[in-house]
């Protein structure tokens, strides 16, 4: 049986509890997507993005992942399948940005940028929506062949950008494996 496909999403936790209702929108959305696809949703597990995808997959009977912060699984927002604690706070990022075949980033702050970076320097394909520019970065290619530009691939909405994620991945896994 092949490996199921894993897809990180990242974006705001919002720890004051609000999110924009445009971007709990997207991202449930983004959830959705990868659930009808059969793929992996993995995320930090807590609120905010990370629990509207996780929500979204839900909703479409998707399986998720939460790889949390802190020590206690039950932590974890209730759209969570699989409870992760690290008990590394946010050095857990690194953890989920490389566990993902591909990272969608959907808004974010601080944390969504250190992800976004980890992601980028592990050559990771990451997919944004209304998320951060890079513009400082040059210019250059994914190992995916894909031109990255400033290293976001940058999609209007959640279907689009899941639908880049699996080009990308399947275009790796067609590379890494010589075949069509």
């Amino acid at each position: 049986m092949p490996r199921k496909i894993c897809i990180s999403v990242i974006g705001s936790g919002n720890s004051d509890g609000t999110l924009n209702p445009q971007i709990a929108k997207v991202a449930n959305e983004v959830g959705r997507e990868i659930a009808e696809r059969g793929a992996v949703l993995i995320c930090g597990g807590l609120g905010g993005v990370m629990a509207e995808a996780a929500k979204g997959a839900k909703e479409k009977g998707g399986l998720t992942i939460g790889i949390i912060p802190g020590e206690d699984p039950d932590s974890a927002n209730p759209y969570i399948d699989i409870s992760m604690p690290t008990g590394l706070g946010f050095a857990r990022n690194v953890l989920v940005a490389y566990s993902g075949d591909a990272v969608i980033a959907v808004s974010g702050r601080l944390g969504t940028l250190s992800e976004i970076s980890f992601a980028l320097i592990r050559k990771k394909p990451v997919i944004g929506i209304k998320t951060w520019d890079l513009d400082q970065l040059p210019a250059g290619r994914h190992s995916y062949g894909e031109e990255c530009g400033n290293g976001i691939i940058k999609c209007e909405n959640a279907k689009e950008a899941v639908d880049t994620a699996f080009t990308l991945i399947r275009n790796k896994a067609i590379f890494r494996n010589g075949s069509n």
